[in-house]
């Protein structure tokens, strides 16, 4: 498949009402033909398809969506939504995929899939990536067994061109191993030069095997398990920031001592924002009542049964992070975007989604 332009989305200067997935395909199938013949002939296609269907994407969820389009055969246009390579967006562009009708001269796609070819490289700044100039080797750490975390060897590799090179490499695993693959399966990355190789090299074709092996041990270990945390003890933690300001956290202590914690790889952070200045950090009385009201309503979504286990959360500097360590990361996406939308008159809402299997963001409470 030749892609032929990936562009960001596009910021109107006034965002519209937002749309639900069926309007934006409902849109789409009004105009799929001319897009069709766009794609097809390859002419002013920034013009005519992607200036078009950016602002359209932009009014269901603001700078989300990405996307890449191209000519799979010579009838068939394909479109691929993407959240290129953020957590806490897939779920979304799975979602969007997933409303899409069947259309006769399209092949919609949810995220960048894994590579069939045999071969496989690109070339960014003037480095080339590819199994000829890459390699890889994995890291066994006693204390952290479920951890995968890799070694990328680059021909070019040095210290000063990092970011080149790391760039260019994450592009070409997001494509190599597919973007959902690329984000869940590897723990961490370390760069390399080749001739600084500290262990056997493995070819960068052997990846896919060694990660889907992996990835089966891992879940015929963890399938299934959760934690009751209905009887656990929580433990309260006061302190004093550097500015001088009060930190206050409730932590469930029991479960951090849980020998089972990469079973629930997942860390999700509810971050509310208020006025605190007048209560050095701390809410006042209203906004206390609206933290544990919406906390609630977090408890009563993300349920320990059904693999999402509240730790605890933490108060200071006109903030509250409310933590959770879950099985899965769609679902705390789904809830906490949906907290956001409804309560963004009240009060400041964001959240973080990323993978730590040995909860080690938790370590300052042991």
């Amino acid at each position: 498949m030749s892609f032929l332009k990936s562009l960001f989305n596009k910021k109107d200067a006034e965002a519209p009402a937002p749309l639900s997935y069926q309007d934006f395909w409902t849109w789409f199938q009004e105009h799929e033909k001319a897009f069709y013949e766009v794609i097809k002939s390859g002419n002013d296609i920034e013009q005519k398809f992607f200036d078009v269907l950016g602002p359209k994407l932009n009014e269901l969820k603001e700078c989300t969506f990405w996307y890449l389009s191209g000519m799979t055969d010579d009838t068939t246009a394909e479109l691929i939504l993407t959240a290129d390579g953020n957590l806490k967006h897939i779920p979304f562009v799975e979602e969007l995929a997933a409303a899409a009708p069947v259309l006769k001269n399209w092949k919609i796609t949810s995220l960048k899939q894994p590579s069939s070819s045999s071969t496989f490289g690109i070339k960014m700044n003037d480095y080339t990536f590819s199994e000829e100039t890459m390699s890889f080797y994995a890291h066994e750490i006693p204390e952290m067994p479920d951890q995968i975390e890799l070694t990328i060897l680059h021909t070019a590799y040095t210290p000063e061109n990092e970011s080149h090179i790391s760039h260019g490499a994450y592009i070409l695993l997001d494509n190599f191993l597919g973007e959902l693959n690329c984000v869940t399966t590897i723990d961490h990355i370390n760069f390399k030069n080749t001739k600084d190789a500290e262990k056997e090299l493995v070819p960068l074709a052997k990846l896919k095997d060694f990660l889907l092996w992996r990835e089966k041990e891992f879940i015929e270990k963890y399938e299934g398990l959760r934690h009751n945390t209905e009887k656990d003890s929580y433990s309260s933690f006061n302190g004093t920031l550097k500015n001088g300001l009060p930190i206050i956290a409730i932590v469930n202590t029991d479960i951090l001592q849980w020998n089972a914690k990469a079973s629930h790889p997942w860390i999700a952070i509810a971050i509310f924002k208020f006025e605190g200045d007048d209560n050095n950090g701390m809410p006042d009385d209203e906004t206390y009542n609206l933290l544990n009201t919406l906390e609630d309503r977090i408890m009563l979504e993300l349920k320990d049964s059904d693999g999402y286990i509240n730790i605890g959360r933490e108060t200071a500097n006109s903030t509250r992070e409310i933590y959770f360590s879950c099985h899965d990361f769609r679902k705390p996406a789904i809830v906490f975007d949906q907290i956001q939308k409804e309560n963004k008159e009240l009060i400041s809402f964001d959240f973080e989604i990323y993978k730590d299997k040995y909860w080690q963001t938790f370590n300052k409470y042991l």
